[in-house]
């Protein structure tokens, strides 16, 4: 290690050459990485908030939200010591009189239920015109008490509650009553009773199980899938989250290639050198150890740089990027990183190896 901190401090443009590239590949992991937890969060935060254990659609539905339709009268069919109706939708939210618009994410379910979040200002619900806000759509110039309508309903609803923020398909997300949302979503429809209103799925926060009612018409089948089941199939999720995955591996196989590259042809420019030291009786492994050490020392250094950099550069994105900082994960990678590296600098030991100590320093 000795030598390959000399040879650092006396070749130092060198070395600050490659310390730029991983920092900048290191920078470009890290940042990716957020993105990509980032993406993640904000496709599935909202039903994760929820704690539910298992997500009930129909069976026709091919394990997607927005394609499934059930009846509230399928929550007498679910057997479950938790369980809630849900239903689900996508609308632009506007205020009353303006044509300004915004997209976000719409619950329908019971005030009462588990998966509605504790409101952190103002009230639950209590009427079908009145509905509450994730935090983060106040950011859209929208606040307590204010006249809104949703999509191309008429119905004018007033914000009574907030909740803390968070997001569905990455965008924020609304609650509201049941008999609001089959309204908003299917319009004006005359039911018998309560139990042929339409919903989307039935989250439940233990076990649960389909029971037969012999007194019911279950036309509908129903398929009950965990909490990661149901997220891998959000639309967009796994796709997202596998595309920018795969760029930070690929990262990995450029780092290896690039550093090895480096100190290759810095080992080359060297065999005289190696040549000398040999003749003068220094052992071969004492070289190698001396090119894995300046691998790891500049690879180090990078990853550091980087570490701290991508930490500042999220404390001044911008709210509406999607970017999730995993302290954990990026300690994990700037392991990965630091090993690839070293990987990379075993490439010229090879070199080492064979230099012949008369030929390298001019000898017959």
């Amino acid at each position: 290690m000795y030598l390959a901190w000399k040879e650092i401090r006396y070749a130092k443009l060198r070395y600050s050459l490659i310390i730029g590239i991983m920092l900048l590949v290191a920078y470009v992991v890290f940042m990716l990485s957020g993105l990509a937890n980032g993406l993640s969060d904000g496709h599935k935060k909202a039903v994760s908030d929820w704690g539910a254990s298992s997500i009930i659609l129909s069976e026709d539905s091919n394990k997607v939200a927005s394609a499934s339709i059930l009846t509230q009268g399928d929550l007498d069919r679910i057997s479950a010591k938790e369980k809630a109706a849900v239903g689900l939708t996508a609308a632009a939210i506007a205020h009353a009189g303006t044509d300004e618009k915004t997209n976000l994410s719409i619950f329908g379910a019971a005030a009462d239920s588990f998966v509605v979040p504790k409101v952190i200002d103002g009230r639950l619900y209590q009427a079908t015109n009145e509905v509450i806000v994730s935090e983060n759509l106040l950011d859209d110039d929208y606040q307590l008490g204010d006249q809104i309508t949703l999509g191309s309903d008429d119905t004018t609803f007033t914000i009574v509650g907030v909740t803390k923020a968070t997001t569905y398909s990455v965008v924020p997300v609304l609650y509201l009553d049941l008999d609001a949302y089959a309204q908003l979503r299917y319009g004006q429809q005359a039911y018998t009773d309560d139990s042929q209103k339409p919903i989307t799925l039935i989250a439940t926060k233990s076990a649960a199980s389909v029971v037969s009612l012999d007194n019911k018409d279950e036309t509908t089948k129903l398929t009950t899938l965990s909490m990661d089941d149901f997220i891998q199939n959000l639309p967009g999720y796994a796709a997202e989250k596998l595309t920018l995955n795969a760029m930070v591996y690929f990262l990995f196989i450029v780092v290896a290639a690039v550093v090895g590259i480096f100190l290759y042809v810095m080992t080359l420019q060297k065999t005289s050198l190696f040549g000398i030291l040999k003749a003068q009786g220094v052992a071969t492994s004492y070289l190698v150890r001396s090119i894995v050490g300046q691998s790891l020392i500049v690879s180090i250094v990078g990853v550091t740089l980087a570490y701290l950099l991508s930490f500042l550069t999220s404390l001044v994105l911008p709210a509406a990027m999607p970017f999730t900082v995993d302290l954990i994960q990026w300690s994990l990678y700037g392991v990965i990183l630091i090993v690839v590296s070293m990987v990379g600098g075993l490439f010229s030991i090879r070199t080492v190896t064979k230099v012949d100590p008369i030929t390298a320093i001019g000898g017959e």
